[in-house]
């Protein structure tokens, strides 16, 4: 009986988060006894799908990384190496101001187009990398949701959100994603450590015309101002700009609706503009 050759492809476990991961589900699966088919199995997923994250064909997802980890009995180790994966599918440009959002301890940010991405739902994420043309949509989805995980850590930042009003109006993905991602922000507004605020329509001029900015604070390090175009982030700790991008987000607080009428605006909007659609009447096929 001939034998035919398998070729397996060998990784490089320093090029890239994702090389390591897929280096290190080899040596863990195979140290096990297990082959592909048969790990797949106890995870529940195909054998195939195990080689694909293997090789670096398929990001892995964190939901994966835990039954991989149970499976293996692997202490942990690919649910924490997972974080770094999905942090690295993020824009080259945007992982540096990622890595700080993630250490900071109070964020202060206005949204002039979209909800906030920590704040986003995964249908409306997708909606919205999808509009700015993202590759890989499965992958940047997972990494913009795997961002938002700083908000359910033992000790979050702290947040203040403000969007401005005509984020609730712009309708990414439909009625449907845009009704579940109002009531998620409605959802959200019960966290005590998150905070959102609603710039109306009625507010005309305002000092953020240029567009949506951030502030990150922490407790040891100089404070940091961010605001991006479609294919950078500049990302400062220069006191001056730091200032008055505070300054300006002050003003835009001071003009936001209260955080309970913000909720009533949300809840109104919801339900005037994305409201159910009431099912076909089939009393008449009778």
């Amino acid at each position: 009986m001939e034998v035919v050759a398998v070729h397996i492809r060998e990784l490089d476990p320093s090029a890239s988060p994702l090389d390591y991961y897929g280096f290190e589900l080899r040596r863990a699966r195979e140290a096990a006894g297990l082959t592909q088919q048969a790990l797949g199995s106890i995870v529940f997923c195909t054998g195939s799908l195990i080689g694909q994250v293997e090789t670096t064909l398929r990001v892995p997802t964190r939901e994966f990384s835990e039954r991989v980890d149970a499976a293996l009995g692997t202490d942990g180790t690919f649910s924490r190496l997972v974080g770094l994966v999905l942090r690295n599918q993020l824009p080259s440009w945007f992982q540096p101001y990622a890595e700080m959002e993630a250490r900071a301890t109070n964020i202060a940010t206005f949204q002039a187009q979209v909800v906030y991405g920590l704040l986003q739902t995964p249908a409306y994420a997708r909606a919205v990398l999808e509009a700015g043309w993202a590759d890989k949509l499965d992958d940047q989805v997972a990494a913009r949701m795997e961002r938002q995980r700083i908000l359910t850590r033992e000790k979050p930042p702290l947040a203040w959100v403000v969007l401005d009003e005509v984020v609730l109006h712009r309708p990414f993905g439909g009625r449907e994603v845009m009704r579940q991602q109002l009531t998620h922000l409605l959802n959200l507004q019960k966290r005590r450590q998150l905070r959102v605020q609603l710039l109306p329509f009625g507010v005309g001029q305002h000092p953020a015309t240029a567009g949506s900015f951030t502030i990150l604070r922490f407790d040891d390090d100089p404070d940091i101002a961010y605001s991006e175009n479609y294919d950078k982030g500049y990302m400062t700790a220069n006191p001056d700009v730091v200032r008055d991008c505070s300054h300006r987000y002050d003003h835009l607080q001071a003009a936001a609706l209260s955080v309970e009428d913000s909720a009533a605006l949300i809840a109104r909007v919801r339900e005037e503009r994305y409201a159910e659609q009431p099912g076909p009447d089939r009393s008449s096929l009778a």
